[in-house]
């Protein structure tokens, strides 16, 4: 099936599957979907030395494009065929550095969704639920739906 001619949580799906290969983002990123649902998407992600900063630690963009797309990716699974999302507001808030070459977890959840307007809100999180970077309530990732 054509990735256009499926809704944004059938694509999420047949991503998580393996049945189409992830955005080429996560070449750059190292982050893949792996458990998705209407309103709710779920992703591990791992920085290594291609994402420091100059002094050695996890760049903050890193933690930025997580939850990008992560809270994009939310906002998708609730998008019918052919309509598309575009972020126009990412708040992000940094709790503790990223470690380098650890597994985390990234969830998206869709906050409130209208006829053009998306709110979602992410976290980054290691395997006992201490949270490294939120994509805050207030100021959530806004995203634009781009109807043809």
């Amino acid at each position: 099936m054509n990735p256009k001619e499926m809704t944004g949580l059938q694509l999420l799906q047949a991503m998580c599957a393996g049945k189409i290969p992830p955005a080429s983002i996560s070449e750059t990123i190292p982050m893949q979907p792996y458990e998705v649902s209407e309103g709710s998407i779920s992703f591990k992600a791992k920085a290594d030395a291609r994402h420091l900063n100059p002094l050695g630690d996890v760049h903050g963009g890193f933690a930025a494009t997580v939850l990008d797309s992560v809270t994009g990716c939310a906002i998708h699974t609730l998008l019918e065929a052919g309509v598309g999302y575009g972020t126009i507001d990412l708040n992000i808030k940094m709790c503790r550095p990223i470690p380098k070459n650890v597994e985390l977890t990234a969830i998206g959840t869709v906050i409130n969704i209208s006829k053009n307007l998306g709110i979602s809100e992410g976290k980054i999180i290691d395997d006992n639920g201490k949270l490294y970077a939120h994509a805050t309530a207030t100021a959530t990732a806004t995203c634009m739906i781009i109807r043809p």
